[in-house]
């Protein structure tokens, strides 16, 4: 019997010690999200995976039934949900002044809500406030997307919008590139309304010898050709675009350097001289200096027909607030007051932009996603335009894959941050967003948000109601 004891005393050591180590093998993480159709936007493959998520990455992504080792504090199942990197708008504004500092704070739940969890600022008067909300992001004090900044746009003297870094001379250029890279800027954001043809390619040359990433509006006393050559990244808006591809590019902008043509005096000319030949050259210029471009089909398309669609009944009005809504009337007044012939032409052209986005993404050329939405944009709302904008391209011929990718995937690689976003991946950031449907099959469902993951942030759908229950404002 005393030797019966002992042994099983043994054993019972040996099974305690063989369960300590088994307990101790299991690698802990934050979240598991199971079962899940993970839609990868590199291959266009939706595969049934379970993710590993802790301390805001991604830690594994496995097929459904392999072994693992993981002891997750939290089980997710997702079954029937499917999973793809948070979404990114590539174009967004933050601005309007100190009086409507807190209405672009409570743009960034919009953000969230919509699962957009990155966005690029692409230019405003608000930088330092920007820069704050960048920082408490990051550090979770803040509920928002990661915002990638330009800081201040780059225009001429007399500029059109507050807050510009004005140049006239070489020297300004420098100092202007100077006072951004101070701010550490993520990239550059040149605009048309004053600067000069030189000043804006000298500017474009600047930034690539500091090694700074550049985007923006052309001066049409410039040509399309000379901005890529200057080491452009990428094309906001299709109006440059669409210069490119008009055989009487040269004529056009010799009439605006001479004063004998205006820029939207251009618009007709530069469409019915659309040239498939001169696009094709174009589209291949653009790609083999890997320049990005942004359509913006949204805005394009409300602002084209304000004065037929009545915005006033629109639920996300009640998230503006009056000090935005009052930026609204200046698009909305030249509109109502513009003459039969200018309505007409300008929902032509908005017509021509979505044809011209579609022969860009199938000629290869990449596209970013963005809403350009923030103060006077009239009707634009941060967050759900972006959603729209997808639709928009989808329904320009846009297959849903390749509209997906210009959210997130296109994103990151624009901004050199693909080691870190724009794929469900081992080693990325944790920033997820879980749908209810498969917007491969239909790209409305991409607002069919179920859950949202940003870093080590989970929120539900009833969470994701209450902020934005909580963005209401008189």
């Amino acid at each position: 019997m005393k030797h019966s004891i002992k042994t099983l005393g043994i054993s019972t050591l040996i099974l305690l010690a063989l369960a300590c180590m088994d307990k101790n093998s299991k690698q802990q993480v934050d979240l598991a999200i199971t079962n899940a159709q993970v839609i990868h936007l590199e291959t266009g493959t939706v595969e049934t995976q379970d993710i590993f998520i802790s301390n805001g990455k991604i830690q594994a992504i496995l097929d459904v039934g392999t072994e693992n080792t993981f002891e997750p504090d939290t089980l997710m199942d997702a079954t029937g949900k499917f999973v793809l990197p948070g979404f990114w708008d590539n174009h967004i504004h933050l601005r309007g002044g100190d009086s409507l500092v807190a209405n672009n704070k409570n743009f960034l739940k919009l953000f969230i809500t919509n699962g957009i969890t990155t966005v690029r600022d692409a230019g405003g008067d608000l930088t330092p406030s920007v820069i704050q909300w960048k920082n408490q992001i990051a550090s979770e004090d803040l509920v928002g997307p990661t915002i990638y900044i330009s800081g201040p746009k780059i225009d001429g003297p007399n500029a059109t919008w507050a807050g510009s870094l004005e140049v006239e001379t070489e020297e300004d250029v420098k100092n202007a590139l100077d006072s951004l890279q101070e701010l550490q800027v993520d990239f550059v954001k040149l605009y048309d309304s004053q600067i000069s043809g030189g000043n804006y390619l000298n500017a474009i040359k600047e930034t690539q010898i500091r090694g700074m990433t550049v985007s923006g509006h052309m001066p049409f006393t410039v040509t399309l050709k000379e901005t890529v050559e200057a080491g452009m990244d990428a094309m906001e808006h299709l109006y440059y675009i669409m210069k490119g591809c008009a055989s009487n590019e040269l004529e056009v902008t010799e009439k605006l350097k001479s004063g004998k043509m205006g820029f939207w005096d251009a618009m007709p000319a530069l469409m019915q001289a659309y040239s498939d030949s001169t696009a094709q050259k174009t589209f291949t210029m653009l790609k083999d200096h890997d320049v990005f471009v942004v359509p913006t089909l949204h805005i394009g398309k409300t602002l084209s027909y304000l004065d037929e669609v009545d915005h006033s009944n629109d639920p996300y009005l009640t998230y503006m607030g009056q000090g935005i809504i009052q930026t609204y009337q200046g698009r909305i007044t030249r509109a109502m007051s513009a003459s039969e012939e200018v309505r007409k032409d300008r929902k032509e052209l908005d017509t021509f932009f979505g044809q011209l986005a579609q022969s860009l993404n199938k000629a290869g050329v990449k596209l970013l996603a963005g809403s350009d939405s923030g103060a006077f944009n009239s009707y634009t709302y941060p967050g759900i335009s972006l959603h729209k904008e997808l639709e928009a391209m989808v329904q320009n011929g846009i297959p849903p894959l390749d509209a997906l990718r210009t959210s997130a995937y296109n994103g990151a690689q624009f901004l050199d941050r693909s080691n870190n976003y724009g794929s469900v991946s081992k080693g990325n950031v944790s920033d997820l967003v879980i749908l209810d449907d498969n917007p491969l099959e239909d790209i409305r469902n991409t607002q069919h948000i179920y859950m949202v993951v940003k870093g080590t942030q989970v929120f539900s759908k009833t969470q994701l109601q209450e902020l934005l229950d909580s963005a209401i404002m008189d």
